[in-house]
């Protein structure tokens, strides 16, 4: 009885939180009706909550070397000044282009057959005794018997494309030992009552960046590209939370 109310309870305990989060979420949406989606305030990115330090395998730290009576500083790499990112707060231009695709035919067949005869006709003479326990239909030259067959077949294919041409300025946040940067940068654009993210963090080298202070994206390290959207058309293109609930649970 002990036992059936604790897990009567936990049930109700969990649609409780459930229901919490759903309606939370809900009031949210309800906030929303009638005027555009809220953009995200404009912040430190190492005040995010998600933001954490990049700490990545260095090698040892080299000496600086300073030539006397020279006009070049030391690591220029040019006569004049570099106006390419290079220290904290910089900004550096991504150029995202993403060209993907996939296509996979996979086939599985599998097939087992197992026969199994076993008889008990000479068994240190108890064999006689076996009319007196098992039933007289039972036979104890043919006592087991098995036939097993299993046949599995299973067949699958996958074709994804996907090209994403974009832009973004990240900011420079954190200067590795070796000299590479850590840059993270993110972009809201509103139209209508939808609104347009776009994020990317990654580690770069400063040789790779170009002279208007550009870098593609296929040489940011570690790259952490989202691009996706929230407002009325996501929200509709998305099933409801009972949906999704009876999804995660439903064994069949």
């Amino acid at each position: 009885m002990t036992r059936n109310f604790h897990r009567c309870l936990n049930a109700v305990t969990l649609a409780g939180l459930v229901g919490l989060l759903i309606g939370c979420s809900a009031l949210d949406r309800v906030e929303q009706i009638g005027r555009a989606p809220d953009l995200r305030p404009i912040q430190n990115p190492v005040q995010d909550e998600d933001y954490e330090p990049v700490i990545l395998p260095m090698p040892p730290e080299m000496q600086t070397v300073y030539n006397a009576n020279s006009l070049w500083e030391s690591g220029a790499r040019q006569f004049f000044k570099d106006q390419r990112a290079s220290k904290i707060g910089d900004l550096v231009t991504v150029n995202i282009q993403i060209e993907d695709s996939a296509s996979l035919e996979n086939t599985t067949e599998r097939r087992r057959t197992t026969t199994e005869n076993d008889d008990a006709s000479a068994l240190l003479g108890f064999e006689a005794s076996f009319d007196a326990i098992l039933p007289e239909a039972v036979d104890p030259t043919n006592l087991v018997d098995i036939d097993t067959r299993s046949v599995h077949e299973g067949e699958g294919s996958v074709e994804r494309e996907e090209t994403i041409n974009l832009k973004v300025a990240a900011i420079v946040t954190q200067t590795l030992p070796n000299g590479n940067l850590v840059i993270r940068g993110r972009q809201e654009v509103r139209v209508n009552f939808e609104v347009r993210e776009l994020f990317i963090a990654g580690v770069i080298r400063p040789e790779d960046i170009t002279a208007d202070n550009t870098i593609d994206s296929s040489k940011v390290a570690e790259a952490r590209i989202i691009y996706g959207g929230r407002g009325q058309l996501t929200d509709v293109q998305q099933p409801r939370y009972g949906f999704q609930l009876l999804d995660i649970i439903y064994p069949f």
